[in-house]
């Protein structure tokens, strides 16, 4: 059963082409000349490269139009900040608005050559794990009061336990995941929510960190795209990625690279956040063998011997102080 809503616009390559006609010229003067192909379509937006240095971003749903409004109020301080580390985010080079018969906002954003992490092996992610602690470091600063909202990320693991412990339930009922696998991720979930809160200011959060949103060029992290749930609070649901994309070695090197930046308890409520995610692409990704299988990887590597010892208990991955 296709689990990806349905468009609600039709988005052409006659459409983009009067959008950037009317919008682009200033920013980009041979706009017209250039070459206009789709490359992805995920579930909130469609991204069309525009000849060999742009992309165009624009929501196919009417509930991601805030998401790409947010893109362009906090991208560009970001980028400023992840540039001295060679590491490139789709900062808006023109903040397109509603036009043409197309109703909402919409951006041309710098493309980022390379290849998703998600298509490469987890040993070829190993190389710049060092990279991308610093790149959230950098990321997880001080928000302002004004941050983007987000439902889901960024708050308590408390508020999503409903939820996460009725999709264990449901995933085991299909099979998809078997008993004694169910009860360890539940362990581990369950570690988390008991961990103690995030008790700081809140920090910029990506909100949506995974191999499927990071660009790898050769050895080297290239970027970071889709900041559509880029929002404020707890570090730990980004820092879910050291299960999401890397394996046991790679994730070492990642948190000896974090070093003492974050404490015991943001690593015990990363790893559960790694667990709800690998949940949701579990149970969510029907018409995506890509997420499905990143789902499973994911799964394999929260329960991987590194992580959980001979009882169960998730084991503390941090660095020794």
């Amino acid at each position: 059963m296709p689990d990806k809503p349905a468009a609600e616009v039709q988005i052409t390559e006659a459409l983009i082409r009067r959008l950037l006609s009317s919008q682009a010229k200033t920013a980009i003067p041979d706009v017209d000349r250039l070459s206009l192909t789709k490359v992805a379509e995920g579930w909130d937006s469609e991204v069309w490269r525009l000849g060999e240095d742009y992309a165009v971003r624009l929501p196919r749903r009417a509930v991601a139009a805030p998401l790409v409004r947010h893109e362009q109020a906090v991208l560009p301080g970001i980028a400023d900040r992840l540039a001295p580390l060679g590491v490139r985010v789709p900062a808006p080079l023109v903040h397109g608005v509603a036009g043409e018969g197309y109703p909402w906002v919409w951006s041309v954003v710098p493309w980022i050559e390379g290849e998703r992490a998600l298509d490469v092996t987890a040993s070829r992610r190993t190389p710049w794990t060092g990279t991308l602690a610093h790149a959230l470091a950098a990321l997880h600063v001080d928000a302002p009061a004004d941050h983007p909202v987000n439902r889901f990320r960024g708050h308590p693991l408390a508020a999503r336990a409903d939820a996460v412990e009725a999709r264990v339930r449901d995933l085991q009922g299909r099979g998809t995941v078997d008993a004694a696998s169910a009860t360890a991720l539940l362990g581990i979930w369950r570690g988390g929510v008991a961990a103690a809160p995030w008790d700081r200011p809140p920090v910029w959060i990506h909100g949506d960190l995974h191999p499927g949103n990071l660009v790898a060029h050769g050895e080297t992290l290239a970027g970071i795209i889709d900041f559509g749930d880029v929002t404020a609070g707890d570090p730990a649901y980004d820092l879910a990625v050291a299960w999401l994309a890397f394996d046991a070695e790679g994730r070492s090197r990642f948190v000896d690279t974090a070093g003492d930046r974050y404490d015991d308890a943001v690593w015990i409520r990363s790893h559960a956040w790694a667990v709800a995610v690998a949940l949701m692409l579990l149970a969510h990704s029907d018409d995506n063998p890509d997420y499905f299988a990143l789902g499973r990887e994911a799964v394999a590597q929260v329960l991987s011997p590194e992580e959980v010892d001979g009882t169960g208990a998730a084991r503390l991955r941090v660095r020794d102080c």
